[in-house]
């Protein structure tokens, strides 16, 4: 029996604001039916009732040692926190699996050298939106949401495997371009019509 295409590594990217977190919830819904799919949950050195996204929280000495024990497939550090995507990403691209993950733009190339096949998912958001975005969300200051504009604006990534997706407008149509995509990209065949369902789940609720 003939060993099982290595999977695809999805790396979600993009600035502070740019919705990464809504599009990988709504993807996560959309196929949700479809095991050729894993969203990971990240290792992140702040509490789990933080907020956010749903992560594994570790001390920075619980990080470190996972670290060092290599239990980790690629880390950061980023804004005061460590994060960390599980080694089993690894076991389940070997599988054929696609493996979907919010990352820094820091551990792309490492990623290409060392987890093929790559696709980097690009978000980008526009001044404006991404402005209200971030007062909306009560975190910053204004002169600390002003040094988030202008990281945004430096944010660029270049290459073959990067594909961009705007995130101005509705949810709905941004998780429907951006299930499209990993649907698209996929080595395993995803059910049929799982943009479509993105859509439909997300005006349900």
């Amino acid at each position: 029996m003939l060993a099982p295409e290595c999977g695809t590594l999805f790396l979600v990217v993009g600035p502070s604001g740019s919705g990464k977190d809504t599009l990988l919830d709504g993807a996560r819904v959309a196929l949700r039916m479809d095991s050729g799919f894993v969203f990971p949950r990240r290792v992140i050195t702040r509490p789990s009732d933080a907020g956010g996204e749903d992560h594994i929280a570790a001390t920075s000495e619980e990080f470190d040692a996972h670290r060092d024990a290599g239990a980790f497939a690629l880390h950061w550090t980023a804004n005061g926190h460590a994060y960390g995507v599980p080694n089993s990403i690894e076991r389940d691209l070997d599988a054929g699996r696609s493996v979907v993950v919010n990352v820094s733009r820091t551990v792309i190339d490492e990623a290409r050298m060392r987890l093929t096949p790559v696709r980097v998912i690009l978000l980008t958001v526009s001044d404006e939106v991404l402005a209200q975005r971030l007062s909306a969300r009560g975190r910053e200051t204004r002169p600390e949401i002003e040094a988030r504009l202008a990281r945004a604006r430096a944010f660029r990534i270049s290459g073959n495997d990067v594909v961009e997706i705007s995130n101005d407008g509705a949810a709905p149509e941004a998780i429907m371009r951006f299930v499209a995509v990993l649907s698209d990209s996929a080595r395993h065949r995803p059910p049929s019509g799982a943009a479509t369902a993105a859509v439909a789940t997300e005006r349900s609720v």
